[in-house]
Formats: structure tokens, C-alpha cells, sequence
């Protein structure tokens, strides 16, 4: 089973699509359960691609858009004169989808006086059109899928039980994508691409510290806010390289600017001068040890340059590369070392450092 829509390579995202594979072949009803922009009706298209139902439609419906007074002809259909605007008999989702796939987003949004309808619907096969006495025959396989706990509902008496256990066939819980902090290049990368070629550009290097930012996010909203995060920096970007401000959105503590070195990798970080040091040299290394101008270090941390230099000195960050770079910086440093300690604020430091090294 393959979609151009199903990235990842995470140990979580495999058992996954290993379900989907499972589930697949057979008509049992499934739940997906996840969060916010996981991509649950992804996987129900997935499912449903991967049936014997393929050639038939994928009819998706959701059960938060649609005011509960309408959500029944929705369902089911209506008869001519049902209700006043019912001009001629109408299809519902459950015929529109016959031999097919029904998908039910937001399914814990269900009214409770609409479940008994759905729950005789799954189990008996069997519809009957809003103002109609006619008893009709579907064939359609469901999926439904929530981002509630339907659990807890069911305790709460605000969704019945025997419709939970009829929809609970085949459970599928899909993991948020800071759980899947692997599968993040390969996301950014397909969207790249993806939204370029939506607006005719070329675009073939995300920067390092782009990336970075992105695999340090939560991403509350998950994929999809992964996927409008990389639209919009698409539209940012003028040349072959993706805008460094595709991420400048992104808080501080969340979107570290540069990757660590694989032997550099902070292990004792326990205060906040800690992470401030650690933060400040990844941006650094990223930067060449270049402090000044507008790719350089205090571009990229939003801090005035001498502020910068000022924090530099007070926790003790130097290169010791040896690059000529780097020995700039540490003739600021020790310039800024030898200043008075009455100096009352970083800025007047800065302004004592610019001088000192015109000097």
C-alpha cells in the first residue's frame, strides 16, 4: 500500500501503515482517534485505496460542520416535501456511498438522538430517507474518526455505548508529529516540493537551520500546521533555497536556529544559562562565528550585535577553532572581559567594546 499523502519512516508511522494494511482487505468498521491535524481522514482515504472497495466512492462527512438539525438528511436523504425547501427527493451520504466508504469525521460531535439511527444503519444495513417510509439496502463500509476521548463520553452519557463497541471494531490511534520528530524532514521536504511546484518555483535546499527549527517545534497542530508552515515559507522564498524565514514564527525555545554537531550535543543543560549557552554557540557554529551583518548571529538570535557580544562574555562563549572568524570574537571577548565592572547594563558594554577594538 503507497500514497503520495503517507511520509514517514518512524518505527510508529511503519505500525501504522501496517495496520492500514491489516484493516484494509476486510469491511469491519474502524475508529481513528488523534489529535488535531494528524491526518486522520488521510488514513481513511488510505484504507479505503487499499479495498476492494477503490472503485467506488470515498464519501467523507463531518459531524461538527453540519448543524445537527440538517445532519439526518445529511445521512440518510429526503423524500420531496420532507421540509419546507425539500423541492425533490435527495440522496444522503449513506447512498451517495453505496459499495464504497463512508468517512465520519468528528464523530463524538454525533447528536445523541441521531445515534440510534446510525448504530441501525451499520448494524442492520438499512436506511430510510427523512420523510420517507421506505426501508433501503446500502452497502457501505465505515470509518469514523474523533479527536475526543469517546471513552469518556460514552461514561458522560453523551454518546451510547452500543455505537462506541459498533464503531470500535478495529481501533486506530494515529501519534502526534512531536512523537514522530524523524519523520519531519521527510514531511518538509514532500511539501516543499509539493507547494513549488503549485507555484511554478524550484526549490531545492531547505537551510540547516530551518530544519532545525522545525524538528525542535511541538507542532501542536501537528501535520497539517507542519504543512501551512512550509506553504508559507514557499511564497517567502525568491530563489532555489528555502526562506530562513519560514520559521521565524516559531518561539525561541522551540525553534533552535542551527543543528548541534553530533559531538557537540549538549548533555548537562539544567539551567537556563545553561540553555541560553547552548543555544547562543549552535547559532554561532551555523553562523561560521560570524557575529555581525544579516545572515550572522545576531541576525539570527534578534539581538543587537553588541548585546550579543555582551551576553558572549558573561557566559563565557568563545571559538576555539582558531579560524580567523573565531579570533575575532575573542578579542571581543577579552576586550569585554577587561572592561570595568561598574559598566551598569549590556549596552554600554557594547559601545566600550566598539571602541576599544576601532582602537
Amino acid at each position: 500500500m503507497a500514497s503520495l499523502d503517507l511520509i514517514g519512516s518512524s518505527a510508529k508511522f511503519r505500525a501504522l501503515l501496517d495496520n492500514v494494511d491489516m484493516v484494509a482487505p476486510v469491511d469491519s468498521a474502524v475508529l481513528i482517534q488523534g489529535e488535531t491535524g494528524t491526518g486522520k481522514e488521510v488514513i481513511a482515504r488510505a484504507i479505503h485505496e487499499a479495498s476492494p472497495r477503490r472503485k467506488n466512492r470515498f464519501v467523507a462527512l463531518n459531524c461538527a460542520a453540519i448543524p445537527s438539525t440538517l445532519l439526518e438528511s445529511e445521512l440518510f436523504g429526503y423524500e420531496k416535501g420532507a421540509f419546507t425547501g425539500a423541492v425533490a427527493q435527495t440522496l444522503g451520504r449513506f447512498q451517495t456511498a453505496d459499495r464504497g466508504t463512508l468517512f465520519l469525521d468528528e464523530i463524538g460531535d454525533l447528536p445523541l438522538e441521531l445515534q440510534p439511527k446510525l448504530l441501525r444503519a451499520l448494524q442492520e444495513k438499512q436506511i430510510e430517507r427523512l420523510g420517507g417510509g421506505q426501508t433501503l439496502q446500502v452497502d457501505v463500509r465505515v470509518i469514523a474518526a474523533t479527536n475526543q476521548h469517546l471513552e469518556r463520553l460514552v461514561e458522560e452519557k453523551k454518546f451510547r455505548m452500543d455505537l462506541y463497541y459498533r464503531l470500535n471494531v478495529f481501533p486506530m490511534t494515529l501519534p502526534p508529529l512531536r512523537e514522530r520528530e524523524e519523520d519531519i524532514p521527510l514531511l518538509a521536504e514532500y511539501f516543499v516540493q509539493k507547494f513549488a511546484t503549485q507555484q511554478g518555483k524550484v526549490i531545492d535546499t531547505i537551510p540547516d537551520e530551518v530544519m532545525a527549527a522545525l524538528e525542535h517545534h511541538d507542532w501542536p497542530g501537528n501535520v497539517r500546521e507542519l504543512q501551512n508552515v512550509i506553504e508559507r515559507g514557499v511564497i517567502m522564498t525568491t530563489g532555489v533555497i528555502l526562506s530562513r524565514r519560514t520559521t521565524e514564527h516559531l518561539t525561541t525555545a522551540e525553534a533552535v536556529p542551527a543543528r548541534f554537531p553530533a559531538a557537540a550535543e549538549p548533555t548537562n543543560i539544567r539551567t537556563m544559562a545553561d540553555a541560553e549557552r547552548a543555544h547562543i554557540t549552535a547559532t554561532l557554529r551555523a553562523t561560521n562565528w560570524v557575529v555581525g551583518g544579516p545572515n550572522g548571529a545576531a541576525s539570527q538570535l534578534g539581538l543587537p550585535r553588541t548585546t550579543l557580544l555582551a551576553r558572549m562574555q558573561r557566559l563565557g562563549i568563545s571559538n576555539l577553532s582558531g579560524r580567523r572568524s573565531g579570533r575575532s570574537i575573542e578579542r571581543f571577548v577579552r576586550v569585554m572581559g577587561g572592561l570595568s565592572s561598574g559598566l551598569k547594563d549590556e549596552s554600554s558594554a557594547g559601545l566600550r567594546v566598539m571602541e576599544a577594538v576601532a582602537s
